[in-house]
């Protein structure tokens, strides 16, 4: 498993990047110290599995896939992480009983975001991607919820690089609304790490291949396998309570 430096260390390259915003480049050149070559190698797959080549988005299914990817990213994380961390660890870690809660909405909104997406890109005779097998590194519950924190803030950045990329305007009309939601993630998320919920006056945008520098090292193997968890709710899921 990754340790929870390589947590540190991408928390620490997005907060480098907020100083940098005429330089993307810089985040790419901080995480791949970080991460190393072989990390990177193994993120191409999240994207491309579909033939989604970073930042030559095809046509909307391309720039939907892409969407879809980093919501298979963030669900199995709350739907797997929230059986390791469950009420108990919750209450044992001090928490105020309103965050797990929390988090269990939060994992359902990225089931329905899964969801909505896959049907948009059918509805567009398109093929959507699915989900991989991840290893999200965490240790403990303070690296859980550093994780998760680092999770939504991309993927916000990553909505809003994409969004440009889309030329029907429902369908960035859906973006945009999945888009607005995964920010009041962040900020909850950024409140329950004790970090500024609004950081910066204006968001920055990720590009794809600045979110493969990110996300792609919790990537196992490509997602080829299916992902029947998409079909069911949050709620049968039998999420333990203590």
């Amino acid at each position: 498993m990754h340790s929870n430096r390589y947590v540190e260390s991408l928390l620490a390259a997005m907060r480098d990047e907020r100083h940098r915003l005429q330089s993307r480049r810089g985040l790419i050149t901080t995480s791949a110290k970080a991460i190393g070559a072989g990390a990177l190698l193994s993120a191409v797959p999240m994207v491309r599995a579909r033939g989604v080549a970073a930042q030559d988005f095809a046509d909307d299914v391309d720039v939907l896939n892409y969407a879809l990817t980093l919501e298979h990213l963030e669900y199995p994380f709350y739907r797997d992480g929230l059986q390791v961390y469950n009420l108990r660890a919750f209450d044992e870690a001090n928490r105020p009983s309103s965050v797990y809660p929390r988090f269990q909405e939060i994992r359902g909104h990225e089931l329905t975001h899964i969801n909505a997406l896959t049907g948009l890109i059918t509805d567009l005779d398109g093929e959507p991607v699915e989900e991989a097998e991840y290893d999200f590194g965490y240790e403990d519950f303070d690296g859980f919820l550093a994780t998760a924190q680092a999770l939504e803030n991309t993927g916000v950045a990553a909505y809003a690089g994409a969004a440009p990329s889309i030329s029907d305007p429902a369908i960035l009309t859906a973006a945009l609304g999945i888009h607005s939601v995964e920010a009041r993630h962040a900020a909850y998320l950024n409140e329950r790490v004790s970090a500024s919920p609004f950081p910066d006056a204006i968001d920055l945008a990720l590009t794809p291949d600045e979110v493969l520098t990110i996300a792609g090292p919790f990537i196992v193997s490509g997602g080829d396998d299916g992902t029947p968890e998409a079909e069911g709710s949050p709620e049968a899921e039998g999420t333990p309570e203590g």
